[in-house]
């Protein structure tokens, strides 16, 4: 469970109730005081408060239930789990609010400028070790990947050279299938968090969602070897969204302010043990991963604003941008140094992976037509795509669920299928005679090349067998060569589409990390160069640019990203003329696929469960207000409380924060004082400065015993818990006062605000906890806490089933 919930209504009622009006009560408005010894199996040790607008039971100690007060509420438990690795966990909130207690306060006054400015150096330097790291995983995954798929091609073709057809697919096919076991073995095993793209996980972080191990060390560990086996065992998968998670899994090692558990305790890392720092971080390790995969430090950054962050500033525009910059120079000077021959079958290839530039292309009317057409083909087959990739991953998840031995089944008959179509396919295309002066050797001997001989007599290739029987990147870079007007026939493009487009789809969902955007390449570049053949004479564009165009609308009906996926395919391709033409089949593409679904990784997010709040409110949310959807019930904390209530309510609740409410004698009338958070009152009680007197403090002994960093946020290892603290029951009698660690400025909405407002204002400022309070005076000084939970759709329609979402 993720906070407080204040008490929701019942009602099925299309429009909801007014707020109930106040009347005098003896007590405290939808409040009731209890003993142990009066709960009838209620669990409660000691006086505690429930803050209600809903139906409650007010119990005085001896007389049982006196008046009936309110109609009873239930407990939000919509959106709380989620699907990580296809096991259901239990999902967190992130605490993004600056919790502004007493020793934060006094935190602030006592920092030093030589403090504040190693904090800032630190920043600088973690964003700088996070650009160097992600580089280096990011040609070393492209140094491993090229050499084990090289070694396998290379075997392959050796034996075909010597007419070994069946030896050569038994080695070519159990290679693929000792490769994809063994990435769903460390998958299934070690770290099922680290299958598939990892991309809607970041995502959902960025947004305030922590789920289970998403960004451990383990999940970092398989995410690269993973990413490496699936990929050079010839699955229709690519490295490009895994390296997004494996930037965001480097960033939040680096960034957790050390951990126990890993024995990473340095001194200087406490600065960092909050989610704001973390949050611009993992940031940083995202667009760090963009620009590693796909060598675009602009496309990373714009990636990161489009599609991964929920929160952007200028001050971490220009800390992502430096991140990037530090990856491109790692790859640069690591690629100049492979193109002395020191890294084995490496390719020769530069920061453009597939450099398209030449002269400035004309464009009539024709290839306008003609570029608005594949924009409509990429929505209609993106918008496709994702409804079949949505099936089809229900159907995984549950053979998923079975356990580790299905899902590592499951990739193996996944991989026999790709290793027979990549193998066997071929044999269905005719043999080309060499081109006439072509600059390129044919047919190619070794693992690359446009002109693979496979079966064909010596002088002829085989233009299918060069598509399938390469690397991912070299078949792209087959498609985008120009000049090669004649080098594939139109039934082996449309041979390798229908498989490519089927192939990406059962392949996605697998227990491997996998990535949609080369599959997607592959796809929409395919279609891409039979409408360039189809046109022939008429146009004046290149085959190789309509794939550049068939793969940037493909892109876009998938994905729904336009600027990010605009300049991450010009500097893949260095082809800054085709700019215009690639904003305009991207925003057709988008705009169709727009029609029948929402983006592949926003369905996926949903799909698993993750409780994703978008930037705008639904329109349904204007019919309602705060206290309508608040859920119950809430438990709140006196400001000077008894440490058995303390304690028992820690134990039999999982939430976050609790409401502090000052009474009498301490104050005048009951007023609300703050938020107190379970991590700070646990840290609190361990110090055990407890008084036998409900009396308020100064709080100095805290101040004294503890600093700010004492109530920081644990990094990866396991923060403090309530089962960690052993209590007497002489202490349980005692009193703590909660006063000094009460954040008190907690951001408060009335409760007649319209729950619209609400949810934007949540989002927009990242929060976990929203308090309602109530409208007119004489009331409990709080009527409830919204959440993220709170604002789902799934939780407002179980309250209200007849509220449409059009309205």
């Amino acid at each position: 469970m993720d906070g407080d919930h204040a008490p929701h209504s019942n009602s099925n009622q299309h429009q909801p109730p007014p707020p109930p009006s106040p009347s005098p009560l003896p007590e405290r408005e939808g409040s009731f005081n209890y003993d142990i010894e009066s709960m009838d199996g209620g669990g409660w040790r000691g006086a505690g408060r429930y803050a209600s607008s809903d139906a409650l039971l007010r119990y005085d100690d001896d007389d049982g239930p006196r008046e009936r007060l309110l109609r009873k509420r239930t407990m939000n438990t919509t959106s709380q789990i989620a699907i990580v690795g296809a096991n259901v966990f239990a999902i967190e909130s992130l605490d993004y609010e600056i919790v502004e207690n007493d020793l934060f306060k006094q935190d602030w006054r006592s920092r030093k400028k030589n403090q504040i400015f190693q904090y800032v150096v630190l920043k600088w330097a973690l964003v700088l070790l996070i650009g160097l790291l992600t580089g280096l995983v990011g040609f070393f995954n492209n140094l491993a990947v090229e050499n084990i798929a090289g070694f396998k091609l290379v075997l392959t073709g050796d034996l075909m050279l010597q007419k070994r057809y069946f030896t050569a697919f038994l080695a070519y096919g159990g290679c693929n299938l000792v490769l994809g076991a063994t990435a769903a073995a460390l998958c299934a095993y070690i770290a099922p968090a680290a299958a598939g793209s990892g991309i809607p996980e970041v995502k959902a972080y960025l947004n305030g969602v922590d789920a289970y191990s998403i960004l451990a060390p383990s999940t970092l560990f398989v995410k690269i070897f993973g990413s490496i086996l699936g990929v050079s065992g010839g699955f229709v998968l690519g490295k490009e969204g895994p390296m997004v998670h494996t930037g965001a899994c480097i960033a939040n090692l680096l960034g957790q302010g050390g951990s126990r558990k890993y024995h990473l305790t340095w001194n200087w890392l406490k600065y960092f043990k909050n989610d704001r720092d973390r949050r611009d971080l993992i940031t940083c390790g995202a667009a760090a991963g963009v620009a590693a995969a796909f060598r675009a430090p602009v496309g990373g950054v714009l990636f990161a604003l489009e599609e991964a962050a929920s929160w952007w500033r200028s001050a971490l525009l220009w800390r992502t941008f430096f991140t990037t910059a530090v990856v491109a120079v790692v790859l640069r000077a690591l690629i100049e140094f492979c193109r002395k021959g020191k890294c084995g079958l490496f390719g020769q290839g530069g920061l453009i992976m597939f450099d398209l530039s030449s002269n400035v292309p004309s464009y009539g009317t024709q290839d306008l037509i003609a570029i608005i057409i594949l924009g409509v083909i990429g929505g209609v087959f993106g918008g496709l795509f994702n409804f079949l990739l949505d099936r089809i991953l229900r159907v995984y998840s549950i053979i998923n669920e079975r356990g580790a031995p299905s899902k590592i089944l499951l990739t193996i008959t996944i991989s026999i299928i790709t290793s027979a179509c990549s193998y066997g396919l071929p044999w269905l295309a005719a043999c080309s005679p060499c081109p006439v002066g072509s600059m390129e050797e044919c047919p190619t001997i070794g693992r690359s090349g446009n002109f693979k001989s496979f079966q064909c007599p010596p002088g002829h290739y085989n233009g299918l067998a060069s598509l399938f029987f390469n690397t991912n990147d070299d078949a792209i870079r087959n498609l985008f060569s120009r000049g090669t007007e004649n080098e594939f026939h139109m039934s082996s493009l449309f041979v390798f589409f229908i498989a490519i487009y089927c192939l990406g789809l059962v392949t996605y969902g697998i227990a491997v990390p996998s990535g949609l955007f080369i599959p997607v390449i592959l796809a929409g570049a395919t279609y891409g160069r039979i409408v360039g053949t189809l046109l022939g004479p008429m146009s004046d564009i290149d085959p190789g640019l309509f794939a550049l165009l068939g793969a940037a609308s493909f892109l876009g009906g998938t994905m729904r990203m336009t600027v990010s996926v605009c300049v991450i395919l010009l500097e893949l391709t260095n082809e800054l003329h085709m700019l215009p033409l690639v904003m305009l089949v991207l925003l057709i593409s988008k705009t169709i696929a727009d029609c029948f679904n929402k983006g592949v990784y926003d369905q996926i997010v949903v799909m698993k469960g993750l409780p994703f709040m978008e930037a705008h409110a639904e329109p349904y949310m204007r019919h309602l207000v705060a206290s309508d959807v608040v859920s119950g019930p809430l438990i709140s904390f006196s400001g000077v409380e008894k440490v058995g209530n303390i304690v028992h309510a820690l134990r039999i609740t999982g939430h976050n924060g609790f409401p502090v409410v000052d009474e009498p004698p301490v104050s005048e009338a009951p007023e609300l004082v703050g938020l107190v958070l379970r991590s700070h009152v646990l840290v609190l009680l361990s110090g055990r400065n407890f008084m036998k007197e409900k009396v308020k403090t100064s709080g100095s002994f805290v101040l004294r015993r503890f600093g700010a960093f004492d109530f920081a946020k644990p990094g990866s290892g396991k923060g403090m818990k309530i089962e960690d603290l052993d209590f007497t029951e002489e202490e349980m009698e005692m009193y703590v006062d909660l006063h000094p660690i009460t954040n008190t400025s907690p951001y408060t909405v009335v409760e007649t605000m319209s729950l619209a407002k609400a949810a934007v204002l949540f989002r927009a400022l990242g929060l976990r906890h929203l308090l309602v309070v109530p409208k007119t005076p004489g009331r409990f000084p709080i009527v409830g806490i919204l959440t993220r939970h709170d604002l789902m759709p799934e939780h407002i329609h179980g309250l209200f089933p007849n509220l449409r979402k059009s309205h």
